[in-house]
């Protein structure tokens, strides 16, 4: 696995940057942002995501470790593979993607290519909790202390946090044990 590269730009085929590491070149590919801020014949240091498949390794280069970190949340959304979280970088850096979470900006995720609204709002979803308060997802009528050993029981058991709240929302747990209330849940969502 490489964690970064530090080198020297000898070539530039948008999206992709060729750096020249002790005498050998490797293809990264880099968001928008990187690509306006390095010119050909500069040293740059890139903290990398290695992407491999069947049939192809690829790398995705950032200069800040935090963006790789966004990067790599981006892309445990289902739904989100690197090439895709690699367009919402191009369209806004790490701030505007963090506040896009946070503020539900279904419409910033909507303008990336090949980006639909289902997985706009799924990312959303699934990474607001990392990002945001807890307080600011729509949690009317869970008790999110109460239930926390529930919310999280159900989410080792697969299911995405939305479907995971929905839930433990429909279910009506007063009194019940957190056992009584994980069974409750996965009838609700067996349903």
């Amino acid at each position: 696995m490489i964690g970064f590269l530090n080198g020297e730009v000898v070539a530039r085929d948008d999206p992709y940057i060729v750096i020249d590491v002790g005498g050998v070149g490797y293809k990264v590919v880099v968001a928008n942002g990187v690509l306006s801020s390095i010119s050909k014949n500069t040293k740059v240091k890139l903290f990398v995501y290695t992407h491999v498949r069947e049939d192809a390794i690829s790398l995705f280069g950032f200069l800040d470790s935090l963006d790789l970190k966004l990067f790599e949340n981006l892309i445990s959304v289902s739904g989100v593979g690197p090439k895709t979280a690699m367009n919402i970088f191009s369209i806004g850096d790490r701030e505007k993607i963090i506040q896009a979470i946070i503020t539900n900006d279904v419409s910033f995720f909507t303008s990336v290519p090949r980006l639909g609204k289902k997985n706009a709002q799924k990312i959303i979803i699934e990474l607001k909790t990392k990002f945001g308060s807890i307080g600011d997802l729509d949690l009317a009528k869970i008790d999110v202390k109460e239930n926390s050993e529930v919310i999280a029981a159900l989410k080792t058991f697969g299911f995405s946090s939305r479907e995971v709240l929905e839930a433990v929302r429909s279910i009506r747990g007063e009194g019940k044990t957190t056992e009584e209330k994980i069974r409750m849940a996965l009838k609700e969502l067996g349903k």
